[in-house]
Order: structure tokens, then C-alpha cells, then sequence
């Protein structure tokens, strides 16, 4: 059936995918709605221009190795994207093996910056979390060039101080898998930090 939001025809699940989709909806629906937004960033160091960094570029449906078990077992399977390319206003279809995602690029300054809002979510762990934004900050140094990659989403598993933990580790891992795929194998070193607000984004 092609859902109306995105224009997707939804996939059929596999029924390991149903079950995992089916158990993460159970653990979320115990818990309430939550408005607080969770921004996780990670940092990562590559021995490229800022030029060549920004070329290289993409989502986490563009990154062609596999992820890794932790990703592939918490999160849906990205398939492809498809959309207007990466220029403000333009939105990108991501499509999945439970659903899809879609983003729109809200701020873009080459070789440097690119911003994007989450319009859409449906990918079954929506009473788990619910993706808000996300950036990408190039900057160069001596050697290379520094990327931030930060997600800003809400987590709606209670308690808190229980999952806020392990919803960072996964938003790290998803992150240098990305990272990963845009680096020159070997390059990437790098750190991770979090941090918390509340409300709007500005």
C-alpha cells in the first residue's frame, strides 16, 4: 500500500523484522509521551580537505558498508534515498525495510554546513523515539578537517536515566558508521559528547 505522507509504496516486513517492530511498540507504549529534546553529537577527524570532507557527504541510508549488529539490531535497515538532492527546502525520501524518513535541508553552506528537520517519521519505534534534526559542522585544522555529526531527538522510554544512556551509545554508533562511510579508510579518529534541552529548537 503507498503511504500518502511519502508517496512510498510501504514495504512488506520480513517476519524477524514484524516481531522486532511489534516488540519495541509493547516496551514503548508502557511509557509517556516525552517532549524533551536529547541532542547527541559525535566528533571525528579526517585526514582530508574540508572540500574533499563535504564531497563526501551522506546520510545514513547512503552509507554502503553494513552496519554494525548493535545498528542492525535496534534500528530498521535503510534501503535507499531518493529526493530533490541536498540544497535548502529540499526534502529526501529515505526509505527502509520497515518504513520510511523524511528530511528536509533547513540550512546548507558548502564545504561547512548542512542542517536538515525530520518532517516525517514512520519506521515502527516511534512510541520508542522520534528523530527531530540533525547537522553536519565541517571545519578544517592542519592536517584535515573536524566533523561534528549531531542528531536531536526525542526519547520516550521511561525511566530516563535508564535509556537516555543506551539511546547515546546507539546514536554514536550510527554516527561513526556514517562517519565511516564518508572517510578514506583509516582516517577517522575522533570523540563523542551529549547533551540535553528542552523545547523548541531554535
Amino acid at each position: 500500500m503507498e503511504n500518502a505522507t511519502t508517496g512510498y509504496a510501504r514495504p512488506a516486513l520480513s517476519p524477524a523484522t514484524g516481531q522486532q517492530q511489534r516488540r519495541l511498540w509493547k516496551i514503548g507504549r508502557l511509557a509517556r509521551a516525552n517532549d524533551a529534546i536529547e541532542a547527541v553529537t559525535t566528533r571525528c577527524h579526517i585526514a582530508a580537505s574540508p572540500e574533499e570532507v563535504w564531497h563526501r557527504l551522506m546520510f545514513f541510508e547512503e552509507v554502503p558498508q553494513r552496519a554494525r549488529w548493535l545498528l542492525r539490531t535496534v534500528l530498521p535497515q535503510p534501503i535507499r534515498t531518493a529526493g530533490e538532492g541536498k540544497r535548502i527546502g529540499a526534502v529526501v525520501q529515505c526509505l527502509y525495510t520497515s518504513g520510511c524518513l523524511m528530511k528536509r535541508i533547513t540550512a546548507i553552506e558548502p564545504p561547512h554546513t548542512l542542517r536538515f528537520e525530520v518532517v516525517a517519521q514512520e519506521l515502527g519505534i516511534e512510541s520508542c523515539v522520534t528523530t527531530v534534526a540533525g547537522a553536519y559542522e565541517i571545519r578544517g585544522d592542519a592536517d584535515g578537517a573536524t566533523v561534528a555529526l549531531t542528531t536531536r531527538y526525542r526519547g520516550h522510554l521511561r525511566p530516563r536515566l535508564l535509556w537516555r544512556p543506551f539511546e547515546r551509545v546507539v546514536a554514536h554508533q550510527l554516527h561513526r558508521h556514517i562517519l565511516s562511510g564518508m572517510s578514506v579508510p583509516g582516517t577517522c579518529s575522533g570523540s563523542a559528547s551529549a547533551d540535553s534541552r528542552s523545547g523548541r529548537l531554535d
